[in-house]
């Protein structure tokens, strides 16, 4: 009988991270630095451990595969990763490396690193974990994890797809890796030594990310390098002509920490799950950009003190992960937008809308009417497009960040779930109240109307696309 394979697993550092936010207005009397005060203090997951936890707030299950000791951090990050994810640990060597970050506002402005313990060697439910798993992800942090694992991860690469994450401190992927995710930095510095040094003269760009990630291409031996480009986007190579996936539009500024591992994370599940490199890295844009917006891994202490997430089905009803978006947005302090409507036979002029109500917030979801809900405003004849299909549609969009479905007659219950902060509507209602304006007003939210492209409507297409096609011309005639 075959031994059934874990669906995904994080080989790497596991780190402890603390966040020390405060307020900062003055300057010390006796040198001339911030005073930070009123200080909050946070611990979360870090490095490998908040991969681990990012995978598994999609709704999979996942096992983390990292060095642990006897000290206090150690103990500390077993408490919060349990219930989460399965750990299966190596011995660690030292204590466990923590962070913590100094900040006022928003703003960095101090880092203290302690600990400096590493990967001593591996164990067998280790190794057995590794071999037997559907998708690997390596976060590699440079302290040990992944070189003590390095044969068992070889074995696995032949196998199953293996996403790595890699750090400058830390060595080569093994061959045969399906996608490699160094940032720009870190691609520049692996390609260098790939190199033998040799450098130029050109600055950092497009062109740079392009040759380092063709170079690493080839002296990996990997079938894909993503080079990780911030607000940019990533760009992918294969060896020959790169693709770029940029960012969705009107992309968020906000809190990078953990971007990477977010990035990494999704791309590993998606391939996995048996998606195209293209698809697994475009969905891995959307997700670590979606991550920033939301507050980053600021945000992941209220991600984790909800009900456990559930596993959400490519199409059909993703009304609880739009709640759940929504609170995330909010509690990071994003302005969350909201905008509604059939969407049968998506245009022109639904997409201009969606792209203006995204360019309005931090945060787009949008709340669609049910196939009971269509058919009484518009008839029996209608939907044309079943709800699960007009979903999967507007998911697609860049510009959309969670989809929503109410049976209602109006989408007011679910506003009050959600709770937007912009309720974003059609230029037609411009003379008219809409019922749900009370509503949005009520908890501070504005309703915002936004103009639609002349000409655009979906009963007009349909009118069109029912007409009798006319006869074709003979030739000669």
């Amino acid at each position: 009988m075959n031994t059934p394979r874990t669906p995904l697993v994080v080989v790497g550092d596991a780190l402890l991270d603390h966040d020390l936010c405060g307020r900062a207005d003055r300057l010390a009397p006796d040198a001339p630095v911030p005073v930070v005060h009123g200080t909050r203090r946070s611990s979360r997951p870090g490095g490998a451990a908040l991969a681990a936890c990012l995978a598994a707030s999609d709704g999979r299950p996942v096992t983390l595969v990292t060095a642990l000791g006897a000290d206090p951090a150690s103990d500390t990050l077993r408490e919060l990763l349990s219930g989460r994810v399965t750990l299966v640990e190596v011995p660690l060597e030292g204590a466990l490396s923590s962070k913590t970050r100094v900040l006022a506002g928003d703003r960095p402005l101090l880092r203290l690193d302690d600990g400096d313990g590493r990967a001593r060697e591996t164990t067998g439910p280790a190794v057995a974990a590794v071999t037997g798993a559907e998708g690997v992800l390596v976060a590699d942090y440079g302290r040990g994890t992944a070189d003590v694992l390095r044969a068992a991860l070889t074995t696995a690469a032949a196998e199953a797809p293996v996403v790595w994450d890699p750090h400058v401190r830390g060595r080569a992927p093994v061959p045969g890796v399906r996608l490699a995710t160094p940032s720009a930095q870190e691609a520049r510095a692996f390609a260098r030594r790939l190199e033998d040094g040799r450098d130029s003269d050109e600055q950092a760009g497009l062109r740079t990310a392009a040759r380092d990630a063709r170079t690493l291409v080839q002296g990996w031996r990997a079938r894909a390098v993503a080079v990780t480009l911030g607000e940019r986007g990533a760009l992918l190579s294969h060896g020959e002509t790169p693709l770029l996936v940029p960012t969705p539009a009107a992309a968020a500024a906000g809190d990078p920490c953990g971007a990477g591992d977010r990035f990494a994370a999704t791309a590993a599940a998606l391939l996995a799950d048996g998606a195209l490199t293209e698809a697994a890295v475009q969905e891995a844009v959307h997700a670590a950009t979606r991550y920033v917006a939301e507050g980053g891994a600021r945000a992941l202490a209220v991600r984790e003190q909800a009900d456990a997430p559930e596993h959400l089905p490519a199409d059909g009803d993703t009304t609880a992960d739009a709640v759940r978006t929504a609170a995330r947005v909010r509690a990071a302090g994003g302005t969350l937008v909201a905008a509604g409507g059939c969407f049968d036979l998506l245009h022109a002029g639904h997409v201009a809308l969606l792209q203006a109500a995204r360019r309005a917030g931090d945060c787009l979801i949008v709340c669609v009417n049910s196939d009971d809900s269509v058919r009484r405003r518009k008839g029996g004849g209608r939907p044309l497009v079943p709800v699960a299909d007009r979903v999967r549609v507007l998911r697609a969009l860049e510009c959309v960040d969670a989809v929503a479905v109410f049976d209602d007659d109006t989408p007011e219950r679910l506003l009050g779930e959600l709770r937007p902060h912009i309720w974003a509507k059609g230029g037609d209602y411009a003379r008219t109240r809409l019922p749900e304006q009370p509503l949005v007003e009520s908890w501070g939210g504005q309703v915002l109307l936004l103009p639609y492209l002349d000409g655009r409507s979906t009963t007009g297409l349909a009118r069109r696309a029912a007409r009798s096609p006319a006869p074709a011309t003979e030739p000669g005639r």
